[in-house]
């Protein structure tokens, strides 16, 4: 049997980009389908105690040119060279993982995660900004003036913190989050180890 398989994302996240542009072709292989679940990454950071690896790792002589040098190795195997970092990073993400848990709630998740990972780590779009945020979404096809409405709605407010909460409760630390089944896997790099388990799952 195909086991269950989430994926726990902030856009704010480069590393989470990078997953979701890698994700269609491990679901092609497996046969399996990543269940998307936005989470506030700031949220999961003070539950935590945790920091950002800019800032956790700022001191560390050598760590983040190697940080560089991985994401670049990354980029090259996995083809993906429309990736453009973000001047405007770190981005303030609460308004568009609100949108993210408004657009599951109408059945436009897919289409809406593909607009903002797409104009926040593509097209270097200021995604804190409710002008930048409609004008990507009407040019996606999708009604940004009801998003940025929708966000609002306590419902949905609720949901993302509900989200984040539960997934700090199941071993949440940061982003990119996978658990298959209940085994947990964190970051771009366990991606081979999320396959393989998908793998295992499916032969017991």
């Amino acid at each position: 049997m195909i086991p269950k398989v989430e994926f726990h994302f902030d856009f704010g996240s480069p590393n989470a980009y990078f997953v979701h542009k890698v994700i269609p072709a491990i679901e092609q292989r497996t046969g399996a389908s990543f269940t998307y679940v936005p989470i506030l990454l700031g949220g999961v950071f003070k539950l935590t105690n945790n920091q950002p690896p800019m800032l956790a790792f700022k001191d560390v002589k050598n760590k983040q040119e190697y940080q560089r040098l991985e994401v670049m190795r990354f980029l090259k195997k996995h083809k993906l060279a429309a990736f453009k970092w973000n001047p405007h990073f770190p981005v303030n993400t609460v308004q568009i993982m609100r949108g993210a848990v408004a657009a599951e709630m109408d059945g436009t998740a897919k289409k809406y995660i593909d607009a903002v990972f797409a104009s926040m780590w593509e097209r270097e779009t200021k995604m804190d900004d409710p002008g930048a945020i409609k004008a990507a979404l009407d040019a996606a096809g999708l009604d940004g003036g009801r998003a940025l409405a929708r966000i609002q709605e306590q419902d949905v407010k609720d949901k993302l913190l509900k989200n984040t909460e539960g997934s700090v409760a199941r071993g949440t630390f940061g982003a990119p989050t996978f658990y298959v089944g209940d085994e947990i896997f964190f970051g771009k790099d366990r991606l081979r180890d999320v396959e393989e388990e998908i793998e295992a799952q499916k032969a017991r």
